[in-house]
């Protein structure tokens, strides 16, 4: 019985863990470039609301998951162009764009509460390998939107550390003058990977209501965004670690669902709560860490992350 749980508690937690993988994978590229935005939670409602309504709209998952990647990416261009161009406070900047997500998305996502029969994307139990024991229904006996996160992974690992734009990505989030100086166009370089955070935000926010729970109604990702901000922290800005954060984080969300039947947790329900709230203590002990200079130093952060850059500065 304590295997089967712990299958079940490991499955359900890469599925759960599988919409905040991709914003937080998001989080990495745009604050590698230097950039950084609170505004996760907000894309990931508009990318989560917008993939459902077009979903039910057009009777085709994947056009919902399409339309939700764009708008996550729009509502980056917005920051990018507040932060980048205009060099407004990044702070301020995201905070603005997860209220105007958190508001937009209750408005316009209002009609879609009632709906429950929007197309969602399919699952895909892979033959062969999810009748494995044990390893089988952990890994490949998922929807079709996990495998993509697996993908991600390698690919975003890869990327940043192995080749020559992820070099550049590194130089423009650490050294943006010396960047400069090379040639490489700082500003386009961070347009390019805040938007593309953005749009892996929304694609977590799709991923959320086409699959891993779906439906739709007012707040569903549930602090998620800000989860994702917190694990880019505790991950030290490395995809690899971000991912083994996202996926335990999922176990953890899961975890009081399935103790909730155990007779210790209903003779003491005020536990149950207890480790509700773990997921969110825990980011919040990491964002007080992050908002220290020195720590944030120690931790590896971007020298230059929520350092608006000025070209004509660059030699002082």
């Amino acid at each position: 019985m304590e295997v089967a749980m712990l299958v079940n508690l490991l499955a359900a937690g890469i599925r759960s863990g599988t919409p905040l993988l991709f914003a937080t994978i998001g989080e990495i590229f745009a604050e590698r470039s230097g950039v950084l935005n609170l505004g996760v939670e907000g894309m990931m409602l508009m990318g989560a609301m917008t993939a459902y309504g077009v979903s039910h709209a057009t009777g085709n998952p994947w056009l919902g998951l399409l339309a939700g990647i764009i708008v996550g990416g729009f509502m980056a261009l917005l920051h990018a162009f507040m932060t980048v161009t205009l060099r407004a406070d990044q702070v301020v900047s995201g905070l603005a764009l997860t209220f105007l997500g958190m508001g937009l998305s209750a408005v316009l996502g209002a009609p879609l509460v009632e709906v429950r029969n929007a197309p969602k994307l399919p699952a895909f139990p892979i033959p062969g390998l999810s009748q494995i024991p044990v390893v089988g229904p952990i890994l490949f006996d998922h929807n079709i939107i996990v495998y993509i996160g697996f993908l991600l992974i390698p690919v975003a690992w890869f990327y940043i550390y192995r080749t020559r734009p992820g070099l550049n990505l590194r130089a423009v989030g650490e050294y943006p003058a010396a960047a400069d100086t090379l040639g490489i166009n700082v500003t386009r370089l961070r347009y390019y990977y805040v938007i593309l955070g953005g749009m892996l935000a929304g694609l977590g926010g799709a991923a959320l209501s086409l699959a891993i729970t779906p439906l739709w109604i007012e707040g569903m990702t549930a602090g998620q965004g800000w989860i994702a901000v917190g694990l880019v922290i505790f991950a030290g800005w490395d995809p690899l670690r971000g991912a083994m954060g996202a996926y335990l984080f999922g176990a953890i969300r899961r975890l009081p669902l399935d103790m909730q039947n155990i007779s210790f947790f209903l003779q003491h329900p005020t536990y149950g709560y207890f480790m509700n709230m773990l997921p969110y203590l825990f980011t919040i002990i990491v964002l007080v860490i992050g908002s220290r200079e020195a720590l944030r130093r120690r931790v590896g952060a971007p020298a230059a992350l929520g350092v608006p850059y000025v070209r004509e500065e660059r030699g002082a």
